[in-house]
């Protein structure tokens, strides 16, 4: 018999279940993908833990990652890959045209950068358009708040429009009891090897569940300890991603992402008096009266103009694959056509 309250520390709620329901075929049943390993994955399914086969690469149930939902036959083989309602996504490491998934159906982003160490505000500002483009709530930790001599809050808010910023210490829980109070649905740990994302997704398990190791003193930098995306249950509900440090972070197609990042930016851009402004030195250019009297700094200006022209780039590349594969499409059915005629011909 299936037991769906199996499937809810898991992430299956009402609301999961409306979505969901009417597209899971006869003899199969949903189950949420926990960690992928390569052609198999483990699942939670309504008949609890089980190892999944996946379907081949060039298969169309392809690109699984862990927080996807999916449905799966009775010989636990994923059979369908159910509709995202969000994903965390950067440009492939490998440059190719294309995206990389890093976690799936999520409901807020944790943003975790190292507060004993440099706070890097441009990789901040681009791991918050990440979580802006994936469609879920960013919230940016400084972690190992015990261990700084100096907190940036307020240069980190002000670099983090429309999201939480907070000081958290996973050894001396300093914070933690504000953070999960905000916590909502799935939630994906994102940051740089040796932020501290294990050691704070433990603290928020309350167990022991992910390996952790210690950063280099002369640079404050990290090994990856995580090597694989996992999802575990939180106690408190919800469930929790874990995710590998990212050294790159690259865009990917992430133009609502870089407005909701850059809304002052945005805001200020509205006020000149020329709509196509650069905002270089034109008459009337609110951005740099802004700059001049302090309200913002040149850096950030440069990074939104870093981030923008990447994001051109990335846009740009994918359009051409696009075209390409039209172009291929239509010369395979141009050919099809005349060994038809040939074909046709031969035959009278």
């Amino acid at each position: 018999m299936v037991d769906y309250d199996l499937l809810v520390p898991y992430g299956w709620t009402e609301a999961v279940s409306t979505r969901y329901a009417s597209m899971i075929e006869e003899g199969r049943v949903p189950a949420r993908i926990i960690r992928m390993d390569r052609s198999e994955c483990d699942v939670a399914t309504p008949n609890g833990l089980a190892r999944a086969r996946c379907p081949r690469a060039d298969s169309d149930v392809s690109g699984l990652c862990t927080g996807d939902w999916v449905s799966i036959d009775t010989d636990s083989t994923v059979r369908r890959l159910l509709p995202r309602r969000s994903a965390i996504v950067r440009s492939s490491v490998s440059g190719r045209s294309q995206g990389q998934v890093l976690a799936a159906n999520v409901d807020t982003v944790l943003i975790c950068t190292a507060a004993d160490g440099d706070v890097d505000l441009g990789r901040l500002e681009r791991m918050l358009t990440l979580a802006w483009e994936s469609d879920a709530q960013p919230i940016v930790l400084l972690t190992k708040s015990d261990a700084a001599a100096y907190l940036p809050l307020d240069e980190v808010r002000a670099v983090a429009p429309g999201a939480a910023v907070l000081a958290v210490s996973a050894d001396t829980g300093a914070g933690l009891d504000v953070l999960v109070a905000m916590l909502e649905g799935t939630v994906a740990l994102i940051g740089p090897s040796g932020a501290g994302k294990s050691t704070l997704a433990n603290a928020l398990l309350g167990a022991e569940i992910f390996a952790t190791n210690a950063v280099r003193d002369a640079d404050k930098k990290g090994r990856h300890t995580t090597v694989h995306r996992e999802l575990r249950p939180l106690p408190g509900g919800g469930t929790l991603i874990d995710t590998p440090g990212l050294r790159g972070v690259g865009l990917w197609d992430a133009t609502e992402g870089i407005e909701k990042t850059f809304s002052d930016i945005e805001s200020l851009a509205d006020q000149c008096r020329f709509a196509d402004c650069a905002h270089r030195g034109e008459p009337g250019c609110a951005v740099r009266d802004a700059i001049e009297n302090g309200e913002l700094t040149q850096r950030r200006l440069d990074s939104y103009r870093k981030l923008a022209r990447e994001n051109e780039r990335i846009r740009a590349r994918t359009d051409k694959r696009l075209q390409a594969e039209r172009e291929r499409a239509w010369r395979d059915i141009t050919k099809q056509h005349r060994k038809m005629f040939r074909e046709k011909n031969s035959r009278r």
